[in-house]
């Protein structure tokens, strides 16, 4: 008998079960005599031995339903070699459930966080294959990950619905786009929706170029302009600043979040009227994208047959639309972050968008 154990974790998004049910799918269509594992709540679920058995009814109708039917939850990383309250080794007591439920392999969702961990497990012997899974589309070595557009799509459409508002008061309005370190899906959905400026993690802004564009579009009749700014998005100024004076800034700011400090100093220098809209987790939520379902049914495909040929410690991935395996050593710790100097950013520019910078 196949016995595979299946676990998703980090922050939930749109066709984590999509890419379950591919997995699932290839695999009871390839082999017989298989048993599936679903552990509960991400490694929280490997490390204390939360799982049940499923069966093929377990993935049926669920490619259109978002967030995760087994689970998740947030283990760091770096908190993997600590013992827990109870003194439990946490690494160790991973690999004893492993074995427990005799586990040929151990498949896991994820982002940048959970490959690490998935990497530490592979690096300990266990059997890994994992996909990739976050919104942010920062996970190195694949061209896209599963969520992002289905985000891209829901912030967008948010956008999209500010400029009649935008318009008819002739205010700025600020859209808080999810992103702490990487910018992909602030950009992405910016253009989208026609954003006359993007600020992103990896562009520092400068407060003075942004009423400078503001200025600019109010100087040409434009009623209204409207800002898609990443949440990790930084000024020149704290970009200078070194990460324990950056940190230590941070303790107590002096505003719910970077886009009501950059609304405040437009108000001040351009006189303005300013509104802010953070769509926050809803940009996770609900149904994934045509995009989503095709791209995670075809990884879940790959990923089973990485396990039938007993190729492990690797993620699938995809680039230049062809479906690829990337060893787990090279994408974990690895960010894949917006070039300033990237074609996407050029493009942008030259359609009129302001960076800030």
């Amino acid at each position: 008998m196949l016995r595979i154990g299946m676990l998703t974790s980090g922050g939930d998004c749109q066709s984590l079960n999509a890419s379950m049910r591919g997995v699932a799918k290839s695999i009871y269509d390839a082999v017989d005599d298989v048993e599936i594992i679903g552990i509960e709540e991400g490694y929280k679920g490997l490390i204390y031995g939360n799982a049940r058995k499923m069966s093929p009814k377990d993935f049926s109708g669920i490619l259109i339903e978002g967030g995760t039917i087994l689970g998740t939850s947030r283990q760091p990383f770096k908190l993997m070699r600590v013992p827990d309250e109870n003194g439990l080794d946490k690494v160790k007591a991973m690999k004893q459930n492993y074995k427990k439920w005799n586990l040929d392999c151990l498949v896991i969702l994820g982002g940048n966080g959970t490959h690490k961990t998935a990497n530490l497990l592979s690096e300990e012997g266990l059997n890994i294959v994992t996909l990739p899974k976050t919104i942010d589309n920062d996970l190195w070595g694949t061209d896209m990950t599963f969520g992002f557009q289905s985000a891209v799509d829901i912030a967008t459409n948010v956008i999209d619905n500010i400029h009649t508002t935008a318009s008819s008061h002739g205010r700025v309005f600020i859209v808080e786009v999810m992103g702490h370190k990487v910018g992909w899906l602030t950009l992405h959905a910016g253009i989208a929706s026609g954003a006359d400026i993007i600020l992103i993690p990896e562009i520092p802004y400068d407060i003075n170029s942004i009423c400078a564009a503001l200025d600019k579009r109010a100087k040409q009749g434009k009623r209204f302009s409207i800002l898609a700014v990443a949440e990790g998005a930084i000024s020149k100024e704290d970009a200078a600043l070194s990460k324990k004076d950056f940190k230590e800034k941070k303790k107590n700011p002096a505003y719910p979040s970077i886009s009501y400090e950059i609304g405040a100093q437009i108000e001040e220098r351009t006189g303005q009227e300013v509104r802010v809209t953070i769509p926050g987790h809803m940009q996770r939520g609900g149904s994934p994208c045509a995009y989503d379902r095709v791209l995670s049914s075809r990884l879940g495909a790959a990923a089973a047959q990485l396990i039938l040929k007993k190729e492990f410690g690797n993620m699938v991935g995809i680039r230049n639309n062809e479906i690829i395996s990337v060893p787990l050593s090279e994408v974990a710790g690895k960010l894949k972050t917006v070039d300033p100097e990237s074609s996407i950013i050029k493009e942008a520019k030259a359609l009129g968008i302001s960076f800030g910078d």
